[in-house]
């Protein structure tokens, strides 16, 4: 049970930089009035505030804090639970959320969601639907049951039965179906890579195997006439090399020979041609002179004559000679072309030579290659590829015994998963609830006067028959009449919830519930069980009507607004 003993806050909507503090366990019934805007509500968002972080009312949290002072917004309840004395602060600007145990505060989670979740799920073991289902009756931003969706009426009576540890678990249960999915999957997937590897591994044993005399005779025939080609390039390079490195080596030295006759001849003519130049001078100087410029002395012409004829006699040996040196140098290269042309022709057949040789090295490496695939022994590799075949289906039958086990245990999940399903064994406790759930219901409304039969069934769907059997739903009636039904079921799931001691509280806040739908009557009965609740409940009625309900509380609390700040009086 959770024990309430205080709640003070401060700078939190109207309330100003000085804490307000109200006990929440002196008296069984107090009554908390003040006019319109005066801070009488403030209590149902300051608790609901610390608790779950957002208010009972439908206000932005921006707005919590109060607009004068703009900053330093606190709240602060205290509670007992067993042996435990907690305190929760939560404050805005700066931000805070702190859980304290026994004056020693919880670890803070690196995320607020996940330490909320540890104050909701460790602590208060309800969230805050459930709350203000069990604690909360206001007319303002509070949705009754009856007009809560079938899924969230669901999650109400879950927490009021402590049942929703089956919802966890289903859902702890679909994370670890959803692990084995995956899992299978890999497994069939790795299943599939080990046929593949089987059936490559079976094809490669199968081709060694093939390896039969008709693939040696092939080798052999591939080496017989490798071995013919080398022969005849053996042949041919025995013809193409016979006396060649001795031909070619002559050739070369008579070119060499031939060439320096030539270069001797054109020396010859060079010299002829520069005598006949020199002797072409002294006539040309005998012909145009009379006197010797040496000497000054005259030339007869007699003397001019012997010399020109003799000068002219040279002139003409001259040529004759440089007319044989040019008949010798055409014949000297014509022996040159001829001497080249048989270089180039013994330079080819030593060129074939050296390609056939390299053929021969060709077809030498392709008959190591023949023999060395002959000469092979494909034991020891069949050995081996036999070997890591039965490694493959031993792996194999591995996966496959490991893929029936997780298949086995995704099919015992499946079952688990249905009876954790909301139609499953939650459905079967909620049948054994519901008899008295709809038992209470029908106390509290005979008690309030409102005199017919309320029936939920498992699927939370309300049958309601007036005495003459009439059936009528919770829309059908007039909003005192909902008003005494939604009271009804609010003290039914205190009471389930004392029954099962799950979200059990001494605290219960009526917000302006007296001042709403509610007539005289139901006014007195509704103060009737108020009164008759004991079991150390404490009651909060907050109303405006502080004249009607006046005298009928054991204390009372008054707020006023001044200079716009709300105080408590």
């Amino acid at each position: 049970m959770i024990l309430f003993k205080t709640a003070r806050w401060k700078n939190f909507l109207s309330t100003g930089n000085s804490f307000t503090e109200i006990n929440l366990n002196k008296d069984e019934t107090t009554l908390i009035v003040g006019h319109n805007g005066a801070g009488k509500s403030t209590i149902l968002d300051a608790i609901s505030f610390a608790l779950f972080g957002k208010p009972h009312r439908n206000i932005n949290k921006p707005q919590l804090v109060n607009s004068i002072n703009g900053k330093n917004c606190l709240v602060e309840v205290e509670f007992q639970i067993g042996q435990g004395d907690f305190k929760i602060v939560r404050g805005l600007k700066p931000g805070i959320f702190e859980i304290w145990k026994n004056g020693t505060m919880i670890n803070q989670s690196s995320h607020a969601k996940e330490y909320q979740r540890i104050l909701e799920q460790n602590i208060l073991k309800l969230n805050h639907k459930s709350f203000h289902q069990v604690v909360v009756l206001g007319s303002s931003s509070f949705i009754p049951f009856m007009q809560l969706p079938s899924g969230h009426r669901r999650d109400v009576i879950e927490d009021l039965l402590d049942i929703n540890v089956f919802s966890k678990m289903n859902m702890l249960l679909r994370e670890k179906t959803n692990s084995l999915k995956e899992q299978i999957k890999d497994i069939n997937y790795n299943i599939d890579i080990q046929k593949n590897k089987i059936d490559t591994q079976t094809k490669y044993i199968r081709d060694i195997t093939a390896l039969t005399e008709e693939n040696k005779r092939e080798y052999e025939l591939r080496i017989h006439e490798a071995q013919n080609s080398i022969n005849e390039l053996q042949t041919a390079n025995s013809e193409l090399s016979m006396g060649l490195e001795e031909s070619i080596r002559e050739s070369e030295e008579g070119l060499s020979a031939l060439h320096d006759k030539r270069q001797a001849l054109m020396l010859r003519g060079q010299d002829r041609q520069t005598n006949l130049s020199n002797v072409r001078k002294r006539i040309t100087f005998f012909e145009k002179n009379e006197v010797c410029p040496v000497c000054d002395q005259g030339i007869s012409d007699s003397h001019k004559h012997t010399i020109l004829e003799s000068a002219q006699q040279e002139a003409n040996n001259i040529q004759s000679e440089c007319r044989e040196v040019g008949t010798e140098g055409t014949s000297v290269e014509k022996e040159i072309s001829e001497a080249g042309s048989i270089l180039r022709t013994l330079r080819s057949r030593l060129s074939e030579l050296n390609e056939n040789n390299i053929q021969i090295s060709g077809l030498q490496r392709q008959i190591k290659e023949y023999q060395s695939s002959l000469d092979k022994d494909v034991s020891a590799d069949l050995y081996n590829a036999k070997t890591d075949l039965e490694t493959m289906k031993t792996w194999k039958v591995t996966l496959l015994e490991n893929k029936i086990n997780l298949s086995e245990q995704y099919n015992y999940n499946s079952v688990i998963g249905e009876m954790l399903k909301d139609t499953g064994i939650k459905t079967k406790i909620i049948k054994q609830y519901l008899p008295a759930i709809n038992k209470l219901v029908n106390q509290y409304l005979q008690i309030l006067d409102f005199f017919v039969h309320f029936n939920l069934d498992e699927s939370f769907h309300e049958t309601i028959r007036s005495r003459h059997r009439d059936e009528f739903t919770y829309d059908s009636f007039s909003e005192g009449e909902k008003q005494r039904i939604d009271l009804a079921l609010l003290f039914t799931w205190r009471q389930i919830a004392k029954m099962k001691n799950s979200v059990a509280t001494n605290l219960l806040l009526l917000d302006e519930t007296f001042d709403s739908s509610l007539d005289h009557d139901g006014v007195e009965n509704l103060l009737k069980i108020l009164y008759t609740l004991g079991d150390g409940t404490n009651v909060f009625v907050i109303s405006h009507k502080g004249e009607i309900l006046d005298g009928k509380f054991k204390s009372k609390i008054e707020f006023k607004k001044d200079r716009n700040f709300s105080k408590m009086c």
